[in-house]
């Protein structure tokens, strides 16, 4: 409970459930994202051995880093947007578009 019984009332554990299922779900979802982007970008349709080789493996690295340093930045940057509407923002449409 906050000081004074002000500010927001704590969640319900059937909430905090359903937040915690909503999250799981969304990191599922990114996972799934990230793993068909990446394979079909470095692994081709034909192995060749049972092992990823050097070239593969560093494609993977390298596509995976970038795949999470766009999703904090797109993350970010929706944040901000959401901030601005809250504090009475522009007025403008969703994400800066047009309005």
């Amino acid at each position: 409970m906050s000081f004074l019984g002000l500010g927001r009332p704590q969640p319900t554990s059937e909430e905090k459930i359903t937040a915690i299922q909503t999250e799981m779900k969304m990191i599922t979802q990114m996972h799934d994202r990230l793993t068909k982007a990446c394979a079909k970008k470095c692994v081709p349709n034909d192995y060749r051995e049972s092992e990823l080789n050097k070239g593969e493996s560093v494609c993977l690295d390298r596509c995976a880093a970038k795949f999470f340093d766009v999703h904090l930045k797109v993350s970010e940057l929706m944040q901000g947007q959401m901030q601005q509407q809250q504090a009475g923002g522009s007025g403008s449409g969703g994400f800066g578009f047009g309005g």
